[in-house]
């Protein structure tokens, strides 16, 4: 495996769940890297493995689930082969995730502070009571009232209010990795810009890499220094922000693109025609190509290499197969 990145290296990363259904295969693959301080985003459609991607990384993915094959080199260290009480020692101190839903991510029965100090004491084993007063420095950090929210309950919290504890619980133990799975979706638009500047602030401040998951292309434009494309648990296209946005390669990321509004744009918004494929039973090849306007005859049967085609722009099909530089 070719380590691309200081921090992270995450290579052909496949993970299935088996349902009365058959076997979904959710993973087929996956390739992506990071480097120490970087904001990576990892967008696709529903259901392309972005959130699976993101606990396979922690080792979260529990029964009917279950890791196949691949790596996850965190700072040299395979997360795959660990002992799960190695991967507690990583999981919430050097890699830490906010999770989709906010609200029900606390514990209902236990106030804010508690549920904050219970992380800062975890990490340097102390008793919990001695951390209440760093854990009230942390509300403050993400502009909460700590002497007002630190006797709440995560009932009382508006969804705003529930991702900035969130967002104080993931960055209390430091993390170099902090995970951020859908971290606005439950939000209205003034509180998710308020939420994302936060989020970029205090991680450029802590030095933290982020590994961003969403849907949202905006989001990935104004937050993350790279993004990675996912289709049907693939990796289609890995670039900087900049040059994805300006040349994007694979058919599907440009189908993402006209799909997305923009101001002062007249032309009709372009859907991507058909729907996402069925992962008990996938296509053969390449897993796009029965919605692609670009189908060669080679991508209904073979599956592309992920390659570099120019300088750390990486793409994943058959327009590109004598094109690698790699």
């Amino acid at each position: 495996m070719q380590m691309r990145g200081d921090l992270l290296n995450v290579s052909d990363l496949r993970v299935v769940f088996y349902t009365y259904r058959g076997v979904i295969k959710a993973l087929n693959g996956v390739e992506l890297w990071m480097n120490k301080g970087e904001k990576l985003g990892i967008v696709g459609e529903t259901g392309c493995g972005k959130s699976v991607t993101s606990r396979a990384v922690m080792r979260l993915i529990e029964e009917p689930g279950k890791i196949l094959d691949g790596k996850v080199i965190f700072e040299n260290k395979d997360i795959i082969k660990m002992k799960e009480s190695q991967v507690q020692q990583i999981r919430g101190n050097e890699i830490s995730m906010i999770f989709q839903e906010p609200k029900s991510s606390l514990n209902p029965v236990l106030n804010v502070g508690f549920q904050i100090a219970e992380v800062l004491a975890k990490q340097n084993g102390t008793k919990i009571k001695k951390q209440m007063k760093a854990a009230a420095e942390m509300l403050e950090l993400v502009g909460l009232d700590a002497d007002r929210v630190m006797t709440m309950y995560p009932h009382e919290l508006s969804g705003g209010m529930a991702q900035r504890v969130m967002i104080a619980m993931g960055l209390a133990p430091k993390p170099k990795l902090l995970i951020a799975d859908e971290p606005t979706s439950a939000l209205d638009v003034t509180i998710q810009a308020q939420i994302l500047k936060l989020l970029h602030d205090l991680t450029d401040t802590m030095g933290n890499a982020v590994m961003i998951i969403t849907h949202d292309m905006g989001v990935v434009a104004e937050f993350c220094d790279k993004i990675l494309v996912m289709y049907a648990g693939n990796s289609a296209e890995y670039a900087s922000t900049e040059i994805l946005f300006k040349r994007p390669l694979h058919p599907y990321t440009s189908g993402l693109l006209k799909a997305v509004p923009q101001i002062g744009r007249t032309d009709e918004l372009k859907a991507i025609s058909g729907t996402v494929p069925d992962l008990v039973s996938p296509p053969e090849g390449c897993r796009f190509h029965k919605r692609c306007a670009k189908v060669m005859d080679i991508c209904k049967k073979e599956r592309p290499r992920f390659i570099e085609v120019e300088p750390e722009h990486f793409v994943a099909c058959h327009l590109y197969s004598d094109k690698g530089v790699n």
